[in-house]
């Protein structure tokens, strides 16, 4: 991690924070799609931002609040995706994301990778 730009260090913390925040965003992208109405403009931090409380030692009950936080986070999406229907899936909503797209990108485990690399590079 020596002479590594710290803001694209990605501690536990700021993973989860930046993986929540991401959900969150795009939750409400797919109620704004779902509902017909303008979504709330992206305004987080960003991942180039470290907070103080990234660089916060990760407990175990910080763990079992991240699994809570995420588990709920999925079973909200599990749940609205359910109520749309597979033909809103597709549905074309220039000049947004199909809900496909938008659910394609959120899978993406890239925060998950970063954490992970920081055990490969100790």
């Amino acid at each position: 991690m020596v002479g590594e730009d710290p803001s694209r260090i990605h501690t536990p913390h700021k993973a989860l924070r930046r993986y929540t925040d991401h959900l969150i965003d795009h939750l409400a992208q797919i109620e704004a799609l779902c509902a017909g109405v303008p979504s709330i403009p992206d305004g987080w931090q960003g991942s180039s931002v470290m907070m103080p409380s990234d660089w916060a030692p990760f407990t175990e009950a910080d763990l079992t609040e991240a699994q809570q936080r995420l588990r709920r986070l999925a079973a909200i999406y599990e749940i609205r995706l359910g109520s749309v229907g597979p033909q809103a899936w597709d549905e074309a909503r220039d000049p947004d994301w199909t809900i496909r797209q938008i659910i394609e990108h959120v899978a993406d485990a890239w925060y998950a990778e970063q954490v992970d690399n920081l055990k490969s590079s100790k």
